[in-house]
């Protein structure tokens, strides 16, 4: 609801032009700049769009400041104590927790859509077998629209439901796929009667040749990284969702968009970089060294999984998977293995020195998922992968949101241009 003016004056001209102020139910007002080009002949600049509102959401909020996290007005910390990866999905795209009978509904309806049409299936074969697996991944999910293009109508609202249905429950076949090509394994079928995260783990890690049973910890853990991931915002691939979404292209598309933006190292890859970190500190008794040189601000020399750059106090998803974090370790024994022992000395030591707790540099989710990751087997080639795997919730319910939006129009920044101005052309034997 509109409650604020603001005057923006060229303090050449003196020409003025009044500004709207828009609240939202909680976080900064935001105005509204939509005639300073008609009025004033300028555009606002905004590189990274930082401090610009890209679009109004239901969905996520974040106060970086308090370390505040809501899906649709519930705290996270709620979410991961009560509820589950799937019962979040639902949430994120229909606003409210379900009922009993509308969740059944809604995980049968997952549960049921778990395939892969057998011809999607043999497009793996197209791949090297060394290819990353978001290459495969993203190619996979935007073939997807070959296959359901009797379904796509985005202006349908049943079309809609079932494309979300479809890609949640499909992208852990689509992944499980990618694993098993890059290992030369036969590709394990979805089972039914296992819940979302460890039928995930069980196309995973099962082969033909004898049975395989999901750890209920190893499901438990992925279920709340999944749960944790699921949204944060205006995010770059949530952006590109709906910026690629904007102009009414198939879903697959958008979300294939939004797989590929999170692939880039800045965005998806952080708990990678933690994992090489820690290779590079090679033990224990190198951390004491390594943090020092982390403070005198040595090249090269950087505190991976600490800090966020939405998150000025500590990471309210770290705080939770930390604790599963170190039950994780504590069955499979950290002292067995030395990069998880290397970890939690690091952890301990970081949060016990005034240089990094003073500059709020408390450990972010991306420390604790990695090492998670790692101690269930996941290689690191498919860390971003899981990461996708989670964040599809979120990008289904933004891409909804956008679509069902009777304001939506078509995403088109604007830009400061700085090339050459007019030039004419000299023909090639004249240069």
């Amino acid at each position: 609801m509109s409650n604020k003016k603001f005057q923006l004056t060229d303090l050449s001209s003196g020409k003025s032009t009044e500004l709207e102020a828009f609240s939202g139910t909680v976080g900064p007002d935001v105005v509204s700049l939509a005639g300073v080009y008609k009025e004033q002949g300028v555009f606002t600049f905004d590189p990274g769009f930082m401090a610009t509102a890209s679009c109004e959401s239901h969905i996520t909020y974040i106060d970086g400041d308090a370390g505040v996290l809501l899906y649709r007005g519930y705290p996270i910390e709620q979410l991961a104590e009560h509820s589950s990866h799937l019962e979040v999905a639902y949430l994120l795209i229909n606003g409210q927790l379900p009922s009993k009978a509308e969740f059944e509904s809604f995980a049968g309806s997952i549960s049921r859509h778990t395939m892969l049409n057998q011809s999607l299936l043999k497009m793996y074969d197209g791949f090297h077998h060394n290819a990353h697996p978001m290459a495969m991944v993203s190619a996979i999910v935007a073939s997807m629209a070959a296959f359901y293009h009797d379904s796509m109508d985005i202006h349908d609202a049943r079309h809609r439901e079932i494309f979300a249905h479809r890609i949640i429950a499909k992208i852990p076949t689509i992944a499980a796929a990618a694993y098993k090509h890059a290992l030369g394994q036969p590709f394990i079928y979805p089972r039914n009667d296992l819940e979302y995260t460890a039928n995930m783990l069980h196309m995973f890690f099962a082969v033909p040749c004898e049975d395989y049973d999901v750890d209920p910890l190893h499901a438990k853990a992925m279920d709340l990284l999944f749960m944790l991931h699921a949204d944060h915002e205006q995010n770059a691939s949530t952006s590109t969702v709906r910026l690629a979404g904007s102009t009414g292209c198939n879903p697959y598309a958008a979300i294939s968009a939004g797989v590929s933006a999170l692939w880039g190292p800045a965005h998806g890859g952080a708990n990678e970089a933690v994992l090489q970190m820690l290779e590079r500190i090679g033990r224990v008794e190198n951390v004491p060294d390594f943090l020092n040189r982390v403070k005198n601000q040595e090249s090269g020399v950087r505190l991976m999984g600490f800090g966020h750059r939405v998150y000025k106090n500590f990471d309210p998803r770290a705080k939770i998977i930390r604790a599963m974090c170190h039950k994780v370790l504590g069955k499979l024994g950290s002292s067995d293995n030395p990069t998880f022992e290397l970890a939690l000395k690091l952890e301990e030591i970081a949060l016990s020195d005034d240089y990094f707790v003073s500059r709020k540099l408390y450990p972010n989710v991306d420390f604790y998922s990695g090492i998670i990751y790692s101690a269930l087997g996941i290689p690191r080639s498919m860390f971003t992968v899981m990461f996708a795997l989670a964040r599809t919730a979120g990008w289904v319910s933004h891409w909804l949101e956008m679509i069902a939006d009777p304001a939506m129009k078509i995403g088109r920044p604007r830009q400061l241009y700085r090339g050459p101005t007019q030039r004419d052309y000299v023909p090639l034997s004249e240069r």
